[in-house]
């Protein structure tokens, strides 16, 4: 709606650029762990993007989406729709999955997997929104952002996947012991957080 655009705190070209950036270097880290033949060079790269600039810009959006009208039912949501799609994935692919989304990142991860995840996400996106909201025409604009966010959110965890394993490591930290550190929690929604900001500015 126009209220949530009048209400943007940071609605400038310098923020759409911003985050345009960021998901080039993501692309930029992802493709050089695929074709990349000094790994070393890699894993230097991908800690100072993600340390210095994926994870904390990331993460700041949501400062400026709680500013937004609605703000805080949208991060909710947001969580909700990654949680959908993790779901949503994993069971889909635990019954049903047969063909592998990419082995040589993560092999367990298969299409029909992403499929459900995706969805999973539209589904319990537009039933959340309709609830709260109890307005049909707002519903609907939730289906085509929460398809995006479960395709970011999966591109992310592939992301952060293919950084693990080029540098040879199975968990991203300790903390959350038995589910691969805390950026292991929170990969889906590094690259989730910028499309739904985006989103939200300029659609709804």
């Amino acid at each position: 709606s126009s209220s949530i655009k009048n209400s943007a705190c940071l609605g400038s070209w310098e923020v759409e650029f911003l985050i345009l950036a960021i998901n080039l270097m993501a692309l930029s880290v992802f493709v050089l762990s695929r074709f990349a033949s000094n790994h070393t060079i890699f894993d230097t790269v991908a800690k100072q993007v993600l340390g210095i600039v994926y994870i904390p810009v990331s993460l700041s959006l949501l400062v400026f989406i709680k500013e937004l009208d609605g703000g805080t039912f949208w991060i909710i949501w947001l969580l909700i729709v990654i949680f959908a799609n993790d779901t949503g994935a994993f069971y889909t692919g635990t019954f049903f999955g047969k063909r592998r989304l990419s082995p040589n990142i993560s092999p367990n991860k298969t299409i029909e997997g992403s499929l459900g995840g995706v969805a999973a996400s539209m589904v319990v996106g537009f039933i959340f929104c309709q609830i709260f909201f109890n307005n049909l025409s707002l519903a609907f604009l939730t289906i085509p952002a929460s398809f995006m966010l479960a395709i970011a959110g999966q591109i992310g965890d592939l992301f952060e996947s293919a950084m693990k394993r080029a540098s040879n490591i199975k968990d991203s930290g300790r903390i959350l012991p038995g589910h691969g550190g805390m950026l292991d929690r929170i990969d889906g929604l590094l690259l989730a957080i910028p499309v739904l900001y985006v989103y939200l500015v300029s659609v709804l």
